[in-house]
């Protein structure tokens, strides 16, 4: 089953100086549900589409299962208007799952950028010319933060800053108003963990 949703800026969405640097990047974020995937999408979808002004499309697909069953969340983002919504080729993915790298791992385009969560990832298969980051998502969350719930800001927080495809300022504005009233704090603080992780692991690939 899939969902779209379109978020396209009246201006054009053309890159300003001091917005991220690619013109069209294809992501796509994996799991379960109950993870949060389709809302860390909708989080880079807003923060692309309303706060950076580009052409964003985000779609969503979920599995048999209502909860537990493999869910994808997939954003083109693009400096000009996106004539197909679905990612072909993905420049960045993201999997929270060992079922989910291994459904998607082959929608990964060559030289692309693949993040896991090692704790729930124990088996990668390989694949030459990528660049793998190991993420601690669910084990951040849980031990710093003390709440497991908020994994997927943490993986969030760190596809944005090794990747740059959207201003952490963005980001924290479109989480803002994504996340459920009352857990702003936790989210955003989740979220940091991210991009101070992502920081640390700028230069390395694993």
């Amino acid at each position: 089953m899939r969902r779209r949703l379109n978020l396209v800026h009246p201006s054009g969405g053309l890159f300003k100086k001091g917005r991220p640097r690619v013109s069209r990047m294809q992501v796509k974020i994996s799991g379960f549900g109950g993870q949060g995937i389709v809302l860390a999408g909708i989080v880079i979808a807003r923060a692309a589409g309303l706060h950076d002004k580009k052409h964003v499309t985000q779609t969503q697909s979920y599995g048999p299962e209502a909860r537990g069953g493999a869910c994808a969340s997939e954003i083109v983002i693009s400096d000009e208007r996106v004539d197909y919504p679905l990612v072909e080729e993905a420049d960045v993915l993201a999997c929270m799952s060992q079922e989910a790298l291994s459904r998607y791992v082959s929608t990964l385009k060559k030289e692309g950028t693949l993040l896991i969560d090692p704790d729930l990832v124990h088996e990668i298969p390989q694949v030459p010319r990528i660049r793998i980051y190991k993420i601690p998502a669910t084990r951040i969350a849980t031990n710093e933060l003390g709440r497991k719930i908020v994994a997927n800001m943490v993986m969030l927080g760190s596809l944005v800053g090794i990747t740059r495809l959207s201003t952490t300022k963005a980001v924290r504005e479109a989480v803002r108003e994504s996340v459920p009233q009352g857990t702003e704090d936790l989210n955003l603080k989740a979220l940091q963990k991210g991009i101070d992780l992502a920081r640390e692991l700028a230069d390395e690939i694993v």
